[in-house]
């Protein structure tokens, strides 16, 4: 019952995947240097 033939991605799909995996280390990196040199994990709030 199992398909022999293998998945075809589309390469659109890998390139967003590998974007939005890039945007989000992007965003730890900024959230980790915020709260270093703030001390708060969203500057400006509370």
């Amino acid at each position: 019952m199992k398909n022999s033939e293998p998945k075809i991605i589309e390469k659109e799909k890998i390139v967003a995947e590998k974007l939005n995996g890039r945007f989000a280390m992007l965003g730890f990196v900024a959230l980790v240097g915020a709260y270093l040199t703030t001390g708060q994990i969203i500057p400006g709030f509370i």
